[in-house]
């Protein structure tokens, strides 16, 4: 029978072997301490470390379960019967209360909720309603509330007419920002300030800003029209029209006109025109032609 011979173990080998154990070991003890060191330099027991452990371990827990649940269809299976329960105790969309409307049609109101009616008061979301109602054009601001058991109430925010925009084809009722309200006919438009102008719409609030400068000019101006799309021209009530320069030299140029008028009682005079684009002038133009020189005299003061 043939023998097999086994060579001992080296001992460079067996060596190299116990310097990696004792490297092993040493590293061990080496991480251990240095992570007691590190748990003992925090404010927490080891008590306390087993409870956050214990906690941490049980949000994760409650996490993945409802993460399960969702996906399962769980929150809306239960959601829904907590609507057929509080429908059945009486919770549920029997009146609705539409207050502040004043120039709005309050039917359309109603039919903007009307598919709440009989819904269960939890389902109710009153975002949506709200958002329903602001796209209203008279609408500002709507707020949306429940009043258990069974009436919605909804408060609305007019906004309020403040002038008439001219376009080729109708008369459009604006807010003071230049939101279309309705459209109106010329005699609804009859004792309200008529803008008129290619892109006059987008200027309605700059204008507002600019007859702010005059207050007291304000109720006599009928009409203004935007001119290449950098300044106004004015109408009074009277007829005359006053041309404004543009930019920030337009208020400046309102309030000087406003001043020469208490001296010299323009509005209603014989000038038709008053031009006031050139700074520290003013130009009156007459029905037939350049105003007399004494009519002139003192304009420019």
């Amino acid at each position: 029978m043939a023998k097999v011979s086994r060579k001992p173990t080296g001992v460079r080998r067996s060596a190299a072997a116990r310097s990696r154990s004792q490297k092993a070991r040493a590293a061990k003890r080496h991480t251990s301490g240095l992570l007691d060191r590190i748990m003992a330099a925090l404010p927490f027991t080891e008590d306390q470390w087993h409870k956050f452990f214990l906690a941490s371990i049980i949000a994760l827990g409650l996490v993945i379960a409802w993460t399960v649940a969702s996906y399962a269809g769980v929150p809306e299976i239960a959601r829904a019967e907590l609507a057929k329960s509080a429908s059945r105790a009486g919770f549920e969309v029997d009146r609705v209360r539409v207050t502040g409307v004043e120039r709005l049609n309050e039917q359309i109101v109603y039919e903007r909720v009307l598919g709440e009616q009989d819904r269960p008061m939890p389902l109710v979301e009153v975002g949506e309603i709200r958002e329903r109602l602001l796209e209203l054009p008279w609408v500002k601001d709507a707020r949306v509330s429940r009043q258990l058991p069974d009436l919605l109430k909804i408060d609305i925010v007019e906004r309020e007419p403040h002038a008439i925009v001219q376009k080729p084809d109708r008369l459009i009722l604006v807010d003071a920002t230049g939101h279309e309200l309705e459209a109106v006919s010329r005699e609804e438009a009859s004792d309200m300030l008529v803008i008129s102008g290619p892109g006059a719409q987008k200027q309605v609030a700059d204008l507002g800003r600019l007859l702010d400068a005059a207050p007291a000019l304000k109720p006599q101006i009928a009409a203004a029209e935007w001119i290449g799309n950098r300044r106004w021209n004015l109408t009074f009530g009277t007829g005359q029209m006053l041309a404004l320069p543009e930019g920030d030299k337009g208020p400046a140029a309102l309030v000087k006109f406003a001043e020469m008028d208490g001296r010299n009682r323009l509005i209603g005079g014989k000038a038709v025109a008053i031009d006031m684009r050139v700074p520290d002038r003013a130009y009156l133009r007459c029905k037939d032609g350049p105003c007399p020189r004494g009519l002139t005299a003192g304009m420019a003061e």
